[in-house]
């Protein structure tokens, strides 16, 4: 029998699919799951803090598979994971149709200036003209990272008649490759940033690039925070020298209440809240941790496998 930890949150998700060889042993605190992950082969360990993540798998020394829902590594030992032989597959992809639609959502509602009419309705009042005239279509993006996020934002833009342009390691028709990207900012009209945090995609937006993009460039970020120089931004947006930023995510997290993004009427702070506006993730996560769980079985790979050397 192949011994499995997971949270009780999961058993009514996983429990009925489970096949016969799995032995499952199921925790409802972290003091349960740092008992019984000594014993575990596959774990499924996600917590709040990353302390108590880092003691269950300090303990967790006969795993050999960890799943996690996070599309994030940075809370997880990577080196020693890798060490120890451990395949982790992480939650890269499962919140991309949510996220996507955010995107969308935070780009019309920069475009109409929607903030504004829900503000008119605060004050009962009647606005006689609309506050924001930009349209998506026929505009040009660019996608920074062309993974599950990247490619569920394309098919949405696309919708809108959209010009876009991505970037990834391969270049292509519409597709610019990771040397670039940087000598094209100026022709686009929005900026959406999907890539994932690693050492080389850390402040990869900085003054240079702020200053190249053109006076009404829209800069979107649902990747991580870390990904642009905040406080270059800040200024650039400060003086008015892109037409806006819409952050899902910043640096850090939460926001502290003085900085000065949030009186920056270009700039929109979302909270990191685009992967949570759904009520499937748990279930999707679930489906792919129980699809997984038959390749696991077979001796075929596990999708997505992280890449200790990337680092995603």
């Amino acid at each position: 029998m192949t011994i499995i930890v997971l949270n009780t949150l999961l058993k009514p998700l996983v429990e009925p699919h489970l096949p016969d060889w799995a032995e499952v042993r199921w925790y409802k605190t972290k003091e349960e799951a740092f008992a019984l992950a000594p014993e575990a082969e596959i774990g499924w360990f996600d917590m709040h803090s990353k302390d108590d993540m880092a003691r269950v798998f300090g303990l967790a020394t006969k795993l050999k598979w960890l799943n996690s829902v996070y599309a994030g590594v940075d809370a997880f030992p990577l080196d020693l994971l890798a060490e120890r032989g451990v395949m982790l597959t992480n939650g890269a992809g499962i919140n991309a149709v949510p996220i996507a639609e955010y995107v969308v959502m935070l780009m019309l509602s920069h475009a109409k200036n929607y903030r504004e009419v829900v503000r008119a309705q605060e004050r009962r009042e009647w606005l006689k003209d609309s506050p924001g005239k930009r349209e998506l279509f026929g505009s040009k993006a660019l996608i920074l990272g062309y993974g599950a996020i990247g490619q569920e934002v394309e098919k949405r833009l696309a919708g809108f008649q959209m010009d876009v342009s991505k970037v990834r390691r391969s270049p292509g028709p519409g597709v610019l490759g990771p040397d670039e990207w940087r000598a094209r900012l100026g022709e686009f009209d929005w900026i959406v940033i999907a890539v994932p945090a690693t050492p080389e995609t850390e402040g990869m937006i900085g003054a240079a690039e702020l200053a190249a993009m053109h006076g009404e460039a829209v800069l979107v970020n649902v990747a991580r925070g870390t990904v642009i120089d905040q406080q270059a931004l800040t200024a650039a947006l400060d003086a008015g020298q892109i037409g806006g930023a819409l952050l899902d995510v910043t640096t850090p997290e939460p926001l502290p209440a003085d900085d000065p993004l949030w009186a920056l009427d270009n700039a929109q702070v979302t909270m990191h809240l685009s992967g949570k506006a759904q009520d499937r993730m748990f279930a999707r996560s679930a489906k792919r941790f129980l699809e997984n769980l038959e390749r696991y079985a077979r001796g075929k790979p596990l999708e997505p496998q992280v890449d200790y050397a990337r680092g995603y």
